[in-house]
């Protein structure tokens, strides 16, 4: 058993690389590459199922956890017995890399979309607090520019440390640059506008350039990367995962509290008090349930004094099936999230050979998986994407005044 798991394990990890002393480190992180893609494979596969069972059934997504706990560990563990080719590989690793960049826009999406809604929170509380007294909103209104602020001073602060610290190279001073004119021109477009908002620029803003620390940092060239004799950057990987833990937390929220919070999805209210005494038994009237939050009960067998929220479902699973409709898009996001998190910490499944020349220069790229020009290029590429997102959505109510942008 112990020779099959080995063979499983290495199998396709062999001939990397043809230089003998830097032979054991390509192997070892391929191996480790696949260890990575094991249990991200079979998360992907087991949110995937979830996404099309919610799907179907929005009820399925709440039940039986335990058991969906179960199969998971179960299938994770038989995974140790599957060579990595062709599943893990190849199928998965060049899957996993589309999945990756599918997700890295739908966080996009959700960081603009969480930006905007955090601003109009705060107006809507300040247009409150001046109904009530006049002058009371300001504070609201402060509370939003101190924290544009705040974004912007980060922002230029590292636009600042990036020149002193990685400015040692044309890719690297051309990123940088090219993040202060990209930052600056939605800026500038947003304020040209009645669109948009001050604080969701500040957020692109400050979004964006960890965008462009995270791509100069992976540059494998030694003398562009003052970093690069890092195993790990904590720094990066810990604003990485408090990004995705952000997305995630408010992609839960809005999609599972819609429905409860929203006009559309509010139970109408209906009286009650009018129904006859006699025919009435607490527990067992066909209208009124015990779940009816407005009720007041002064005796058992006499009908409730309050409102009663109204409703036009049948059971249970009508219930779960308008109030959590949504929650198949969950799980696909955390199908996404699964791919993103083996191409992160697996350098997009990217094998290099240690120390190699290039033009005479001395590039290292095996001391640490996430080092290398594949991952650069993409962290890059999805800055310009969160650029021309929020471009969009502040030239698009302009282009097409007749549509609702809202």
């Amino acid at each position: 058993m112990g020779k099959r798991v080995y063979q499983a394990w290495t199998e396709g990890c062999e001939g990397h690389i043809e230089i003998e002393e830097e032979a054991q480190k390509a192997f070892e992180q391929c191996v480790g590459n696949a260890g990575v893609y094991r249990p991200t494979f079979f998360s992907f596969l087991f949110f995937f199922v979830a996404s099309i069972a919610s799907y179907l059934k929005p009820s399925l997504n709440r039940q039986v956890w335990p058991a969906k706990y179960c199969v998971y560990l179960l299938m994770v563990l038989g995974s140790v017995f599957i060579t990595n080719h062709p599943w893990f590989t190849g199928v998965f690793l060049h899957f996993s890399r589309v999945g990756a960049m599918i997700f890295i826009v739908i966080q996009q999406v959700i960081l603009l979309d969480l930006a905007y809604n955090v601003n109009e929170y705060a107006v809507g509380k300040a247009d409150e607090c001046d109904r009530l007294e006049w002058g009371s909103g300001a504070k609201w209104l402060k509370a939003t520019i101190s924290v544009c602020l705040i974004f912007y001073i980060l922002a230029f602060v590292g636009i600042g440390l990036l020149y002193h610290f990685f400015s040692g190279c044309a890719g690297n001073t051309a990123i940088i640059t090219m993040t202060l004119i990209g930052f600056l021109a939605v800026t500038i477009l947003q304020l040209s506008g009645t669109e948009g908002s001050l604080l969701t620029s500040s957020v692109i803003s400050l979004y964006v350039v960890y965008l462009g620390y995270s791509a100069v940092s992976k540059n494998p060239h030694e003398v562009c990367n003052a970093q690069l004799v890092q195993e790990n950057n904590p720094y990066d990987i810990a604003m990485g995962l408090f990004l995705t833990a952000l997305s995630l937390a408010w992609t839960g929220w809005s999609w599972t509290a819609e429905d409860r919070l929203s006009s559309d999805g509010v139970k109408k209210a209906r009286g009650v008090g009018k129904r006859a005494a006699t025919s009435f038994r607490r527990g067992q009237d066909p209208v009124l349930t015990l779940d009816d939050p407005l009720l007041e009960y002064n005796d058992e067998n006499s009908p409730p004094s309050g409102l009663a929220l109204d409703g036009d479902y049948d059971d249970e699973d009508d219930v779960l099936s308008s109030q959590y409709s949504d929650l198949w898009k969950l799980n696909a996001i955390l199908a996404l999230v699964s791919c993103w998190v083996a191409m992160s910490l697996t350098g997009w499944g990217s094998i290099s050979g240690g120390i190699i020349e290039e033009e005479g220069v001395e590039i290292h790229t095996a001391a640490n998986p996430q080092i290398g020009k594949v991952n650069m290029a993409m962290i890059a590429v999805s800055q310009w994407v969160a650029l021309l997102l929020y471009a969009w959505t502040l030239v698009a109510p302009r282009l097409f005044p007749d549509r609702d942008f809202s």
